[in-house]
């Protein structure tokens, strides 16, 4: 129980810092991350890479989707009970708005898990050992535990805390990228 407490309170903590930044600085800290992101050399081998259409309080995806869709097969999760399923982006034209107002792509499910090189996942915070600390609905937990990929979690400067409250399904980050 209180595990489940100290996550409320510091997805709390964190929302408000998040709230607090300039969009100056959210651009600014994306740009930084997403060059990160673009020349790391698993990034650069991947042919495949789970990445997620960013909401308004996340790092910021759809600029790096849009450029990278061309050159790498580029997963979006939809939202599908209480799982994640995965599918290819193949532009913002066919994309329709699903579970909690995120535009999802409407093509094919995609089922070769083996065959995704590189996960980048949002997070409400994280800590340098590579935990991860979501929305509280294990979306991302269980589609994550059946994923081999390394996994990259991403966030704004304000998301990075010195320790996250961790459960045992908790999945952990191989990376987590922030700005630097």
């Amino acid at each position: 129980m209180e595990n489940k407490l100290n996550k409320i309170a510091l997805r709390k903590q964190i929302r408000e810092a998040i709230n607090g930044m300039s969009s100056e600085l959210c651009a600014k800290e994306c740009k930084n991350i997403w060059q990160q992101v673009a020349s790391d050399p698993i990034f650069q081998r991947a042919n495949t890479v789970l990445l997620y259409w960013s909401l308004n309080n996340e790092v910021d995806t759809h600029q790096f989707i849009e450029e990278w869709c061309k050159r790498k097969n580029i997963l979006l999760p939809v939202v599908n009970g209480e799982y994640l399923q995965l599918k290819v982006f193949e532009g913002i034209a066919k994309m329709k708005k699903g579970a909690y107002g995120i535009l999802e792509p409407q093509g094919e499910v995609w089922k070769d898990y083996d065959g995704i090189d590189l996960c980048i996942i949002p997070g409400v915070a994280f800590d340098k050992q590579g935990h991860r600390m979501g929305h509280g609905k294990g979306y991302y937990d269980r589609l994550l535990s059946i994923v081999l990929a390394a996994k990259y979690g991403i966030c704004y400067s304000t998301q990075l805390v010195d320790e996250i409250p961790t459960d045992p399904w908790d999945e952990e980050m191989t990376k987590v990228i922030y700005p630097k």
